[in-house]
């Protein structure tokens, strides 16, 4: 994922009024000024998950006809344009000059002015798109402006911005493909891989290798040595065990063994990242076919129970992928959804896409009320946490981003990697400790990771489900990471598996449908596992979600930060139920 370089760019479509002789002469600097100051906003403020700033490709001409659509339409698909914006200062002709690739997710820019109806464009093509079937957003400044002001609105370029982020991982996962290791795991629902739904919705497709794929490349030494020479001495020196607090003394592992898991896993880790993009140091070692990689964008590990009941567990391996740092350095974090959780693995995509940060992959395991608090610690809750609270844990697959360690303004919170510093994943690694594994869960032992969430995060937790009859839809949940007092944590914690990574989690409560308390959350989320992404995001999955046409099937995002196509405004004034009729009339973008 990290070496991807052919990342789709954003087409930019400057639409004009086609009469010449004095109308649209008068347009054309002014049309095309207002493309290239939106390529300007774009490429500034957006980045790849590379790293490096979004490209954008802005027609030859004005397009004031289908002769100069269908050109820019050829230049689109020869430069890898996998985003469609159309922008306009005035009335130009629509059904003339719209994008009609079904495929590119495309929105409107209509210039709220009066010397020149933009906004006249704007509604008669948004009509056309809607008549013809394909679905667009429109963006219209709540503000009139002068023709030839060249400034975007503040409410114009938070549309702009989530439009382009949505229709970027859109785009981005297009022909990529979920690698599942394994098969279905401990009868998890989430790990029974329906390709459908990869192919229908995301256009992706799957690939499959069994667990034992894993362990011919260890034992075939199928992976780069010098490198994991390398990740084990880093690993030696920073990555520290915690004492077998999980076992009985009889069930523990000797030193010997312990250290023969060390080198396993590493290698385990070394050989899913090849799986997942491939390794070229592989073919000079004889294995060409396997340097190649399955094109995985993300992928999921079944782990329990075939494996881990008699081989280390997979903790380590996907907690390090999943994170922003290893032996290399500071890079991309990889999705890797535990328990082979492919819906959860796209949920994690989801927020990774829109954020360019990793993602905590977790339990949604206790609601904890305040009176079972007060109850088990003596403690009453108050402040943020004073409602109730979700605990957030699972067997040390979470990413080590999810520490908070890392910092902007004093605060704690999780960064793009290229804003990470080396003091900052130092701190993530010293605030972990890797316990050996509990061998009621994993008899062949191997490592999880421990560590505490930092509160004071905002966050969003999301989670794709598969409902028969309806297709996938959506949950969203934001909210913020919280401190305990350090006595309550230790008790609350100490209930479940002390050797795991513990979030503690507060959805914002809206007073409305799930949102009426802490409780109803925990009671409506929809399966075990949910994905966190830092910040507050809701709105962007709900705008890539209307793209993929998945419903929303609750949320606690305002009302005004909703963005979805014009289309959605037929379906009925009640926003959910029309967001699920609009859905089901479109059907899946692919197919």
């Amino acid at each position: 994922m990290s070496q991807q370089t052919d990342y789709p760019k954003i087409g930019i479509r400057p639409i004009i009024d086609g009469r010449l002789g004095g109308i649209r002469e008068s347009l054309e600097e002014t049309t095309m000024k207002m493309a290239q100051n939106v390529a300007a906003l774009y490429e500034k403020e957006l980045r790849y998950p590379d790293g490096s700033p979004v490209q954008c490709v802005i027609a030859d001409t004005c397009i004031g006809g289908v002769y100069e659509a269908s050109q820019c339409a050829k230049k689109f698909e020869s430069n890898n344009v996998g985003v469609s914006l159309s922008v306009t200062p005035c009335w130009c002709y629509g059904s003339e000059t719209m994008d009609m690739n079904p495929l590119l997710p495309k929105a409107i820019w209509g210039f709220n002015g009066t010397e020149r109806p933009g906004a006249v464009y704007l509604a008669a093509t948004l009509a056309a798109h809607n008549q013809f079937g394909l679905p667009a957003f429109g963006i219209y400044g709540r503000d009139v402006q002068d023709l030839g002001d060249e400034a975007i609105p503040a409410d114009v370029k938070d549309r702009l911005l989530n439009f382009a982020q949505a229709g970027l991982a859109v785009a981005i996962m297009r022909g990529k493909s979920y690698l599942a290791i394994g098969s279905v795991s401990m009868g998890i629902a989430g790990s029974i891989v329906v390709p459908d739904f990869f192919r229908e919705y995301l256009g992706m497709r799957n690939e499959y290798v069994d667990s034992s794929e894993v362990l011919r490349r260890v034992e075939k030494k199928i992976y780069d040595e010098t490198e994991f020479e390398k990740a084990l001495d880093w690993v030696k020196k920073n990555c520290k065990e915690g004492d077998d607090l999980a076992n009985e003394s009889n069930k523990q592992s000797s030193r010997e063994q312990k250290d023969n898991d060390w080198q396993f896993v590493v290698k385990m880790t070394l050989i899913m990242r090849d799986l997942m993009q491939g390794n070229a140091q592989l073919k000079n070692k004889g294995f060409g076919e396997e340097a190649l990689g399955h094109n995985a964008i993300v992928s999921g590990f079944q782990g329990q129970r075939q494996w881990t009941d008699f081989l280390p567990n997979g903790d380590f391996s996907e907690a390090i992928l999943n994170s922003s740092f290893d032996w290399n350095g500071i890079r991309a974090p990889y999705m890797v959804a535990t328990e082979n959780d492919c819906f959860n693995g796209i949920s994690m995509l989801f927020g990774y896409l829109l954020t360019n940060t990793a993602q905590i992959f977790a339990d949604v395991r206790t609601y904890w009320s305040p009176e079972a608090v007060e109850r088990v610690t003596g403690w009453q809750p108050d402040s943020a946490a004073a409602n109730g609270f979700i605990h957030l844990i699972n067997s040390g697959s979470a990413t080590l981003d999810g520490t908070g360690q890392q910092q902007k303004d004093g605060k704690p919170v999780m960064k793009p990697f290229w804003e990470i510093n080396a003091d900052e994943a130092d701190a993530c690694l010293q605030a972990t400790t890797w316990y050996p594994g509990n061998k009621g869960y994993f008899r062949g032992g191997g490592y999880s990771s421990k560590f505490v969430t930092k509160g004071g995060m905002p966050v969003t937790m999301c989670r794709i489900n598969l409902v028969r009859g309806v297709g996938p839809v959506l949950q969203i949940a934001e909210g913020e990471t919280i401190d305990l007092p350090q006595n309550v944590h230790d008790t609350l914690d100490k209930r479940t598996d002390i050797t795991w990574p513990t979030t503690w989690f507060v959805p914002r409560i809206t007073g409305k449908g799930a949102f009426t308390d802490v409780y109803n959350v925990m009671l409506h989320w929809g399966s075990n596992h949910g994905a966190i992404s830092y910040g507050h995001v809701g709105d962007k999955l709900i705008t890539l979600a209307s793209m993929l046409r998945i419903p929303v099937c609750m949320h606690n995002v305002d009302d005004e930060k909703v963005f979805r196509p014009s289309a959605w405004n037929a379906f009925g004034s009640e926003t959910e139920g029309a967001d699920y009729r609009a859905c089901n009339n479109y059907g899946a973008l692919y197919k």
